[in-house]
C-alpha cells in the first residue's frame, strides 16, 4: 500500500526540495522502494535535480508540468493533462538508481495557484478545489511504494492539494532560531487544514539539515526543540497551554556539508555514495530514510 508523506517549511533555503530527493533516492537505491516525486513548488528546484533545466523546459512547452493539471480542473477547454504522459521514469541522474519517478513543477505555478485560490473562496464548502491533486495521482498511486510531495514554502492552495494526497509530513529546518520559529504556525495550520478537510495526516518530525556540529548555536536549538517535546509529554492535559504537541527531532541530523549542497548538481555522480559525499553524511542519509519509512508505515 502506498504512503504519501509531505515535505514542508514555511521559509524557503532550509535544504526542503535536497531533502526530498534524497530520501526518494535512498529509499530506492538502498531500499528498493518505488517512489513518485511530486513537485509542488514553483521554484522548480526538485525537478531540475532530477531532469535538469532542458528537460524540464520541454516539459513545460509539451503542457506536461503540474501546471496543466490544474489549468485542467479550472477550465476543461485548457490542454488535456495525461498523468500516464506527464510522469517521467527513472528520473535520478544517478546511473545505479532506478525506481524514480516525477511529476515536475513549473515556474507558473504561482499564477495558477492565484486562479486555484479564486476557486475555493467562490465555494468555500467544496474540497474539489482542495482535491485536484490527490483525484489525478489517485489513479496511478497502487504503482508506488512512497509518494514524496515537495510543497512550497507556504500554506496556500497548491500546499493544502499536497496535504490533501498526504498520510504524513516531515518539516526539514535548520537548527537556528529563523528557520524553526514557523513551525508552530505549520501545525496550526494542518490542523486547520485537517478540521476543514476531514483528511487527516501524521507529523512524523523534524529533519534537522545543514548541522554544525561544532556551533553552539545549533545544538542549543536541538537540545530546545527536544526540551519542548518532553516538557509537553509531562504536562498534565489540562495543564497544557497548547493542544498541538511539538513534533519529535528525528535523531539522525543531516551535516552542513559540500557534497550535500552540491548533490542539487543534475549531475550524475554514478552512485549515492559519489553524490552525498560518503562517509557519516551517506550512513545519516541511510538511517534517516530507514526512520521516516519506519514510522510512516506505524503511525500512517
Amino acid at each position: 500500500m502506498v504512503t504519501a508523506i509531505a515535505t514542508i517549511n514555511l521559509k524557503g533555503g532550509v535544504g526542503k526540495s535536497t531533502m526530498t530527493a534524497a530520501l526518494a533516492e535512498f529509499m530506492a537505491g538502498r531500499f528498493g522502494k518505488r517512489v513518485l516525486l511530486i513537485d509542488l513548488d514553483p521554484q522548480t528546484n526538485l525537478t531540475t535535480m532530477m531532469i535538469g533545466s532542458e528537460r524540464w523546459q520541454e516539459l513545460n512547452k509539451s503542457h506536461r508540468t503540474l501546471k496543466a493539471l490544474f489549468e485542467q480542473a479550472l477550465d476543461s477547454r485548457a490542454h488535456a493533462f495525461d498523468i500516464e504522459e506527464a510522469i517521467q521514469r527513472d528520473v535520478s541522474p544517478l546511473s545505479s538508481v532506478t525506481g524514480i519517478d516525477l511529476l515536475a513543477s513549473s515556474l507558473d505555478m504561482i499564477e495558477i495557484s492565484e486562479e486555484v485560490a479564486a476557486w475555493q473562496y467562490e465555494e468555500p464548502e467544496s474540497l474539489e478545489p482542495l482535491s485536484v491533486l490527490k483525484t489525478a495521482v489517485d489513479k496511478v498511486g497502487h504503482n508506488y511504494d512512497y509518494i514524496l510531495i515537495d510543497c512550497p514554502p507556504n500554506m496556500g492552495i497548491v500546499t493544502r492539494n499536497g496535504l490533501m494526497l498526504a498520510d504524513a509530513y516531515v518539516i526539514p529546518t535548520i537548527p537556528d532560531v529563523l528557520s524553526t520559529y514557523g513551525i508552530p504556525q505549520i501545525q496550526k495550520r494542518v490542523s486547520m487544514f485537517t478540521e476543514k478537510s476531514g483528511h487527516s495526516l501524521k507529523a512524523l518530525g523534524l529533519i534537522i539539515t545543514k548541522y554544525r556540529k561544532g556551533t553552539n548555536l545549533h545544538r542549543d536549538t536541538i537540545r530546545t526543540l527536544q526540551n519542548a517535546v518532553l516538557n509537553f509529554d509531562a504536562t498534565a492535559p489540562q495543564d497544557r497551554t497548547t493542544a498541538e504537541r511539538p513534533p519529535n527531532v528525528i535523531p539522525f541530523w543531516v551535516p552542513d556539508a559540500i557534497s550535500i549542497a552540491g548533490a542539487a548538481e543534475y549531475i550524475d555522480h554514478r552512485t549515492l555514495t559519489k553524490r552525498y559525499g560518503g562517509g557519516d553524511t551517506v550512513e545519516t542519509l541511510h538511517d534517516l530514510t530507514e526512520h521516516v519509512m519506519m514510522n510512516a508505515k506505524i503511525y500512517t
